[in-house]
């Protein structure tokens, strides 16, 4: 039997991935791959098998992934033709390894046509493409990270006290980050699962008012919300000095370490209830609760979204 490969053990959610993977199966059936060295480090110190891997470029990545069976790709942090190109470069090369199934992090909703986030371009582009040559799949379409929203949340903390974007009314069902990490390495450890696709959902459908409610009731303070339109969101982010794409800078320890084009495109479809998305396929996939936006802001320092990690160049 080959091993289970994950990727992007440099990033956020990989790094998390990884911890819960070495839980579940013993090291010598795991392949670890990243962009940056250093990162794997630790991982082969422990007798795990490692490589460095440029998805930029598809050489080198077939004898990378060669003793995998299963491989688990985490999207690439940047967005568009870019991030199309260095998916489709793993797709091939786990196709000519003789990788038997790939497990995908999609987005909720990625395959609806009426849905306007730009982040749903590349995800739906990646499921078709991992379809179009044949491999068995596990597509695993996240929630919003709550992640994000309490940081953003604890930004108007630190502010004028009104959390302003576009998401009007529209709900989430806000998933933690680690639970998206912790659904990576279950997919990779499952026997059982073939062209599958699972909504990775959090416990419960809240719109940005009820976020802050629970914020509120958990920390004692007393963020009110306010909708903008797309426009004034974009703005907003512009004075933060967040870049409007991927290919922009983006300043060091920002706390809004996306884009603001994959921002606010997203906060539209959530107000136009294209990403209200509800299931249990997480507890069935891992056996457990996802946890709750109030433990996490009970919890807060352990749920912060964190600094962007791409080192890509």
């Amino acid at each position: 039997m080959g091993k289970l490969l994950l990727t992007g053990v440099d990033g956020n959610l990989g790094r998390q991935a990884a911890e819960y993977l070495l839980k579940l199966v013993e090291k010598d059936q795991i392949i670890f791959c990243a962009y940056d060295p250093a990162s794997l480090q630790e991982y082969a110190e422990q007798g795990i098998e490692t490589h460095v891997t440029n998805f930029n470029t598809i050489d080198g990545l077939a004898e990378a992934f060669a003793n995998a069976d299963k491989l688990a790709l985490i999207s690439m942090p940047f967005v568009g033709e870019k991030r199309q190109n260095a998916h489709k470069n793993v797709v091939d090369a786990a196709k000519e390894a003789g990788v038997k199934q790939i497990i995908y992090t999609s987005l909720v909703n990625a395959a609806d046509e009426s849905n306007p986030s730009v982040e749903k371009l590349d995800h739906v582009y990646t499921e078709d493409y991992i379809k179009s040559v044949c491999l068995d799949y596990i597509f695993l379409r996240n929630s919003q990270y709550a992640e994000a929203m309490i940081t953003n949340y604890f930004t108007y903390v630190k502010s004028d006290g009104v959390l302003k974007n576009n998401q009007g009314d529209g709900k989430m069902a806000y998933i933690s980050r680690k639970d998206c990490a912790k659904a990576v390495a279950y997919a990779l450890a499952a026997s059982h699962y073939h062209e599958a696709i699972l909504n990775i959902n959090g416990p419960e459908l809240i719109t940005m008012s009820d976020f802050i409610e629970i914020g509120n009731e958990v920390t004692g303070h007393h963020i009110t919300y306010k909708q903008t339109t797309d426009e004034e969101n974009y703005a907003i982010f512009d004075a933060m000095g967040v870049p409007r794409t991927t290919d922009g800078k983006f300043a060091e320890d920002s706390e809004a370490p996306f884009s603001s084009e994959g921002m606010v495109t997203f906060g539209q479809a959530i107000r136009l209830g294209k990403m209200d998305i509800f299931t249990d396929d997480f507890k069935k996939l891992t056996g457990q609760d996802p946890v709750t936006v109030k433990y996490m802001f009970e919890h807060a320092n352990e749920y912060q979204v964190g600094e962007r990690h791409s080192k890509d160049n």
